[in-house]
């Protein structure tokens, strides 16, 4: 890519990076042991750090100091979630309601990942508020992303069918086709225009498109000009 031609390249630990170089913090942030270690090696480092995943950071802090056992409710593994579970000492990560009734807390602070289904947030609050003695739910979902999600169920619930855009790894991504398959109208969630098939548009009266937030524009005007060759009629 042209980036690595400019000498930038992907690192997964800090003793990857050449004190003489710069670092700099993906957006769905890092853990404080990162930090620590860029400070004491002398690294350089540029913070790209989301602020709305800042925001959740600095509450999941504030929490652990007032006192609470803090849950955060996101996806195990995902990157954002590792990099906010690991601000305090003995955070636990719940992917559902399920998991959140085996959490044994009596004071619990819940955040969240900033790209959560709001339905899931409220399905595992819901959850926690019968096990434990006293709830503080903070809403830590990005005001982007529920917009995104409620665009996607009010254009869901016009169309006949939905393409949803973007990497089938990426969680707000993934989201949206969940929320679009929710309303009961067929979804295709693809990760490039070519990848639409034209048996899914080309009889339907109309198509819904929607993308995730990190979709490159050039994508969605691809993904268009897809569905208009083969017939089909947006939204």
């Amino acid at each position: 890519s042209s980036l690595e031609r400019r000498g930038v390249r992907v690192v997964s630990d800090v003793d990857e990076v050449d004190a003489a170089g710069t670092l700099v913090l993906r957006t769905h942030g890092v853990s404080p042991e990162v930090e620590r270690r860029c400070r004491e090696r002398g690294i350089a480092v540029v913070d790209a750090t989301c602020p709305y995943v800042k925001r959740v950071h600095i509450a999941a802090r504030r929490m652990k100091a007032a006192g609470y056992d803090v849950v955060v409710a996101g996806e195990h593994g995902h990157a954002e979630v590792e990099a906010t579970s690991a601000q305090v000492a003995g955070a636990r990560v719940v992917a559902d309601a399920d998991e959140a009734r085996r959490v044994d807390a009596q004071k619990v602070a819940l955040i969240c990942q900033t790209t959560l289904a709001a339905s899931t947030l409220e399905g595992i609050a819901g959850a926690l508020a019968t096990t434990c003695e006293t709830l503080h739910v903070q809403n830590t979902i990005c005001s982007a992303t529920s917009e995104r999600q409620q665009a996607a169920a009010d254009l869901s619930a016009r169309v006949d069918v939905m393409i949803v855009l973007g990497g089938l790894g990426s969680a707000n991504t993934r989201h949206l086709a969940e929320i679009a398959s929710a309303c009961g109208t067929p979804c295709h969630h693809v990760e490039d225009a070519a990848d639409i098939d034209r048996s899914w548009v080309e009889d339907a009266r109309s198509v819904g498109l929607t993308a995730g937030a990190s979709t490159p524009q050039e994508h969605i005007a691809e993904a268009t000009q897809r569905l208009v060759e083969l017939g089909g009629r947006l939204a």
